[in-house]
């Protein structure tokens, strides 16, 4: 039995100071009549995947020519966003309609507790009362239970205690321990008789670390990462046991793909949500043997054509199950682009040409434009119109929209950070959002049409941009400087213009400290 059957065998605006028309006066303008009642929602996630990576947007030397279709048939946003330039904090944002700083989130260690707690008002929990079955396949990386991870036993609180009632998880990330799927409360193919350990402060069992083997790596990886070797590659933290579990990096999106499609074949007949979370792009980068050497970016131009070989199966698997036509399809990302994440795959020598990020400077981690703007593309065959937007946009608003479109009222505490922004989605609206709040690793910055405030970094976080711009070879943006651009002409953000536009500094400081403290939704 190779190992994938054993897994599968396991059952241009410009800036408003004022009040613009309210949302839902907006939304009420749509003739209800002619949307569908309860459509099923995919949203692809895709991590680290930048603006530029895909063909519409730009990409070089990969092509993506199911992503582009899906464009096609759907509406391209050109200023959308994740809500951070990290990937823990915007995954809560989307699941719940607020800002992953209200809750101090940061980039989550490998025994982190659960950051969402039962009771939290969530997109799936919410569909889940509409009738919607509701899955989560793919990357967590939202933490488990109060942080002490017994992974021999039922491990929980996890998705299924928030909303989903099924998931197929990579419960970290794959550059962390243990190396296991997790099925619903229990992790895949496990062996009581070898039973997993994972410390993440000191070295346990017999597995050789990467700084003791360095023979048997793929390829070198930064002291962070240089931990247990499994599968060739090291990772972050110690493990011991476990050894019928493990997975095998390049059949990940299959094992992934395979869960999805069952459970879409499963619930064919009501409506459903599935939260696919790809990690293909993320570190470490192992794409399938298919796609190995299918560009001349090495592994992350190999791994961003995996993704769009993914998106292609789904997409022809719910055309396939006739559901295609009453099917909303998101395709995102959770964070801007980087390159040398930890191991020395050669992305960053191998562009060859391609800008991850498009036009914009930073990338994830930065408080630059290319740490949260990220490709996004809505499509609904026959529901929406087709095109290019600029609406300005933000991944946290999918909660209230979708709840708009599905006829929920949410409640005053419900989804606080998330505004009604469904004209926008559905292309009926040129106008998007008045202003967006971009999260960084060390500091907010506010956007208002085409501007950009960058507000100053503490001195404690602004050892971050140091890390940022040395290890990762990312600009951060961090200042102990109030920061102004004009994307309008200059969306790289080079020119600071601060000193010139004192009053425009004041309004924009002013109202990132209100959004900070009271919440969008008021």
């Amino acid at each position: 039995m190779n190992l994938i059957s054993k897994f599968f065998n396991v059952s241009k605006i410009t800036l408003l100071f004022t009040l613009i028309m309210p949302i839902d006066l907006i939304a009420q303008s749509q003739n209800d009549d002619l949307l569908p009642k309860r459509p099923n929602i995919i949203i692809f996630y895709v991590d680290d995947l930048g603006y530029g990576d895909i063909g519409v947007n730009g990409a070089k030397n990969v092509t993506t020519p199911n992503i582009d279709q899906l464009a096609a048939e759907g509406i391209n946003f050109k200023d959308a966003h994740s809500t951070a330039a990290t990937c823990t904090p915007s995954r809560y944002a989307l699941l719940t309609g607020e800002h992953g700083f209200r809750i101090n989130s940061d980039i989550l260690e490998g025994d982190a507790p659960a950051i969402i707690k039962p009771g939290k008002p969530t997109l799936p929990s919410m569909l889940q009362g509409q009738g919607y079955k509701t899955a989560v396949i793919g990357k967590w990386h939202l933490g488990f239970g109060d942080g002490n991870i017994n992974w021999n036993s039922k491990v929980s609180t996890g998705p299924l205690e928030i909303g989903f009632d099924y998931n197929f998880l990579m419960p970290i990330t794959g550059d962390r321990v243990p190396s296991v799927f997790l099925e619903n409360h229990h992790v895949v193919n496990l062996d009581h008789e070898d039973p997993i350990e994972v410390n993440y402060l000191k070295k346990i069992g017999n597995r050789p670390h990467g700084d003791e083997r360095p023979d048997l790596v793929r390829y070198q990886a930064d002291e962070q990462h240089n931990d247990t070797i499994i599968n060739g590659v090291p990772r972050i933290g110690s493990m011991s046991g476990g050894e019928d579990a493990l997975w095998n990096d390049e059949d990940i999106p299959e094992i992934f793909n395979h869960k999805a499609i069952e459970f879409m074949r499963s619930n064919r007949d009501e409506p459903f949500f599935l939260f696919y979370s790809f990690h293909d792009i993320h570190v470490p980068r192992l794409p399938h043997q298919d796609f190995s050497g299918k560009t001349n970016m090495g592994p992350r131009g190999d791994a961003i054509a995996q993704v769009d070989w993914v998106v292609g199966k789904i997409l022809k698997e719910i055309k396939y199950l006739g559901v295609d036509q009453n099917t909303l399809v998101i395709f995102t990302s959770d964070n801007g682009p980087v390159l040398n994440d930890g191991y020395n795959d050669g992305a960053d020598q191998l562009l060859n040409g391609h800008k991850p990020g498009g036009e914009f400077r930073g990338g994830k981690y930065s408080a630059y434009e290319a740490g949260t703007r990220v490709p996004t593309i809505f499509r609904w065959n026959n529901q929406i119109n087709t095109g290019e937007s600029d609406a300005l946009l933000s991944q946290v608003d999918f909660y209230a929209s979708i709840a708009e479109l599905l006829g929920i009222e949410l409640s005053e505490t419900e989804a606080i950070d998330s505004l009604n922004m469904l004209p926008a989605f559905l292309g009926t609206a040129e106008m998007g959002r008045n202003y967006i709040i971009e999260e960084s690793v060390a500091t907010l910055s506010l956007r208002m049409g085409q501007w950009k405030y960058i507000a100053p970094s503490s001195e404690s976080s602004r050892n971050r941009n140091e890390w940022v711009k040395t290890d990762k070879n990312i600009e951060g943006g961090f200042s102990s400087n109030e920061q102004l651009y004009n994307l309008e002409n200059d969306a790289g953000e080079l020119r600071n213009i601060a000193a010139e536009y004192p009053s425009i500094i004041i309004t924009m400081r002013n109202k990132l400290n209100e959004l900070r403290d009271k919440g969008f939704r008021e």
